[in-house]
């Protein structure tokens, strides 16, 4: 098996019908702390990150950021005798992952209620866009479209400007398969404790609001008359340009306030009734910049580094991406790994960020080639040699 042993979820077997990256992303993390996680694939292109990132021997850079430690096999959903494996399959399974629109899969045969006559006890996992009513339920859904109805794009506006601007990371695809992972592990937690399988579903637009709401919307929590409103909390989120290269920095409390004007210089700052409360320099924050601005231009970022960091004022230089696994605090964390993957090759990856103390474990990074475990799996739901080359000449199993 390629799968993590002697993690948190050893023992749970997941059955991933997903694909891109918010089911796969998901099941990822499982997989990481130790599940069997079977990746289920059409024919064809299969998954479609497959095609996407850069790429060596077959293998893209997305797919393996998002399917290491699985294992996968293809398989012909369209045909009865695909339908039958998958059924078996589940019947093994303690987690089903989907991420089909709403009805899709359903119709495929495939719904919570179907699969729960086959295993009642099966944490069943959907996974859409918009959820499964309303008028946007049946459209096709990206990380941007979402981002585009949460409020995130107006709180990234350009501060000159003021045209709003997406996120260019596509951070609700992975919040959404972070929050999949931890759903899922909360009802296998409750099955545990008696309650049975349940159907668990995660909206992508859900997961959007739930993420960006605590701070993005602090002035639309509060209802009613007699609110002081402030601005938003990004308005402190900006890059300051050294005479070498960039640096971002934070001083919210007045002590933090005083130590960015020491290392600055600008110590008449202090008592500048315009920045004198964490108030006052929000309601002031284009001064409060511009005056940050011409004071961070006369050094270069090693300085000012060095300067912040004798005031206990929080700051990082604005790294290039090749200078990131480098940075001495990356490494010292161990938080990139390197490994070889037989087809693919040397490749560097993010370790997984929970760090388990008595079950620790560490990533299996050889995301799977399309079909290499199909043989593995089917004999371990009971299909012998001459039943699975008999698929396989069907054009069921590939």
């Amino acid at each position: 098996m390629t799968h993590t042993d002697g993690g948190p979820l050893d023992g749970i077997r997941v059955i991933d019908v997903s694909a891109v990256i918010s089911g796969p992303l998901a099941t990822m993390v499982l997989a990481d702390q130790g599940a069997d996680v079977i990746k289920v694939e059409a024919p064809g292109i299969g998954d479609p990150t497959r095609l996407l990132g850069a790429m060596r021997g077959g293998v893209t850079s997305l797919y393996l950021n998002c399917n290491r430690g699985k294992r996968a096999m293809t398989l012909d959903l369209r045909k009865p005798e695909g339908k039958q494996v998958l059924r078996r399959l589940v019947g093994s399974a303690d987690v089903f992952v989907q991420n089909f629109r709403p009805g899709v899969i359903e119709r495929m045969g495939f719904g919570y209620e179907q699969l729960r006559e086959v295993r009642p006890g099966l944490i069943y996992v959907s996974v859409s866009g918009f959820g499964e009513t309303g008028p946007l339920a049946q459209h096709k859904v990206y990380d941007n479209v979402v981002q585009a109805l949460c409020g995130m794009p107006a709180v990234q506006a350009d501060p000159e400007s003021g045209r709003p601007e997406l996120v260019r990371n596509l951070v609700i695809d992975k919040a959404t398969a972070y929050t999949v992972a931890q759903a899922a592990t909360a009802a296998l937690l409750a099955r545990e404790r008696g309650h049975g399988g349940e159907h668990v579903r995660v909206s992508m637009l859900d997961v959007a609001l739930a993420f960006f709401w605590p701070d993005g919307m602090l002035n639309h929590t509060l209802l009613g008359d007699g609110v002081m409103k402030i601005p938003p909390l990004a308005t402190i989120y900006r890059v300051y340009r050294a005479r070498d290269g960039y640096i971002t920095l934070a001083g919210l409390t007045d002590e933090e306030w005083r130590g960015v004007c020491r290392a600055i210089r600008r110590e008449d700052l202090i008592d500048d009734p315009r920045f004198a409360t964490a108030f006052d320099r929000f309601a002031s924050m284009e001064e409060l910049r511009a005056e940050l601005a011409e004071a961070l231009s006369g050094e270069t970022v090693a300085e000012w580094c060095r300067r912040l960091t004798e005031e206990d004022v929080a700051h990082a230089p604005i790294l290039e991406l090749d200078e990131v696994a480098e940075h001495p605090q990356v490494k010292a964390s161990g938080a990139i790994f390197e490994t070889e993957h037989p087809v693919a090759g040397r490749t560097r990856q993010a370790r997984p960020a929970a760090r388990f103390e008595t079950t620790a474990t560490m990533p299996d990074a050889c995301a799977p080639m399309p079909s290499q475990h199909t043989d593995e799996v089917l004999a371990e739901v009971g299909y012998d040699e001459r039943q699975v080359r008999a698929l396989r000449e069907a054009g069921v199993v590939f």
